[in-house]
């Protein structure tokens, strides 16, 4: 009974403490430094946030914008959390004074642009949510000042242009998620510099070109996710390219052109040690029209055959018209020479008689 009483009195005062500078909307825990302002339909980040906050749940409220100096002050806070919200735009100095942050999930929100200062202030942030919402193109700029951050979620928006180097500060970068955008082509030097990079997830775009050197500087790449494009065909040199101990390549859900040319490059790609194509039996064929439906695996081995017997055909062809012409240019030969020698005998027998 004594430590009952205890425990509701330690509460009391641990309540008592917190209300003092704790927001009325939220909850605040002065014991992990966790104030809690989940679903209260905030239209305002609110005032007397305690300056020893290292955790702020400001998800599911009804935030539109993140305006200047909002977090002034917050110098302890390590995660910062706002998703669910209708944030549209992230004004200059939105993030000042949060030069400690590590987690910064801005996901499921209206954004449309991650402005050239973003990243201004986040120097110490590791990872990056920024899934569910509605950016068009990434700068190279947006992200220059995050030398910390290994994880980055950009899926699930309509980003269509990724402009040259905007990776290129991130060298400590394990995990880029990109599924699910309009990505169309990857051009080579877009991940350029992430030679950490263990996972990266391209799949759900529209992709239907890959440049040959576009994975050339993955050295630790463990996981590439190209599933859901719009591929028909892979150049071998292409994940050549990639030097790892191991990767695992998923690539199904692709509209393949089954043919002997897609038979073997697959076939090389199996034959080296390092790469795995994780989904092969999986992948079907989209052409041509007579294997439309049908799993590559059960048709691969005669992709060639055709090929094959065609080629032979010519070969016999071209062989048997090779030798027909050396028989007839044999039997020309002859006649012409009987010929010619019945001519040189012709004067000589009418002399003797």
């Amino acid at each position: 009974m004594f430590l009952l009483v205890m425990a509701v009195l330690l509460q009391w005062l641990v309540t008592s403490e917190s209300s003092k500078s704790c927001p009325h909307t939220c909850h605040c825990y002065v014991a992990s430094n966790f104030v809690d302002c989940r679903g209260h339909k905030l239209a305002h980040v609110p005032q007397n946030i305690p300056h020893s906050t290292w955790m702020l749940d400001l998800r599911r409220n009804n935030l539109t914008e993140l305006g200047p100096g909002l977090f002034n002050a917050l110098w302890s806070m390590k995660i910062l959390l706002l998703s669910s919200n209708y944030i549209r735009s992230i004004h200059l100095n939105a993030f000042e004074s949060l030069g400690f942050l590590e987690k910064l999930d801005i996901s499921r929100n209206l954004i449309d642009e991650l402005s050239h200062d973003f990243s201004n202030d986040l120097v110490s942030l590791k990872e990056l949510r920024v899934a569910f919402n509605e950016l068009e193109h990434l700068s190279f700029k947006s992200l220059q000042h995050m030398e910390s951050l290994e994880k980055l979620d950009l899926s699930h928006n309509q980003v269509t242009f990724i402009e040259r180097g905007a990776f290129r500060g991130l060298s400590k970068l394990r995990h880029l998620y990109l599924q699910a955008n309009r990505l169309e082509v990857i051009h080579d030097g877009f991940f350029f510099m992430l030679q950490n990079l263990e996972v990266l997830n391209l799949a759900r775009n529209n992709l239907s070109v890959i440049e040959v050197d576009s994975f050339a500087s993955l050295h630790s790449v463990t996981l590439l996710v190209l599933s859901g494009n719009q591929l028909n065909h892979l150049k071998f040199k292409t994940f050549l390219n990639i030097h790892t101990l191991s990767t695992h390549l998923q690539v199904s859900r692709n509209p393949w052109i089954c043919d002997c040319e897609l038979q073997r490059v697959f076939g090389k790609i199996m034959s080296v040690r390092h790469l795995h194509v994780d989904d092969y039996e999986n992948l079907t064929c989209s052409s041509p029209l007579q294997l439309a439906g049908a799993l590559l695996i059960s048709v691969d081995t005669q992709l060639c055959v055709a090929e094959t017997a065609t080629v032979l055909v010519i070969t016999i062809t071209v062989l048997v018209t090779v030798i027909a012409a050396i028989v007839m240019a044999e039997r020309n030969r002859k006649k012409n020479q009987e010929k010619n020698w019945n001519e040189s005998d012709g004067p000589f027998d009418s002399q003797e008689k």
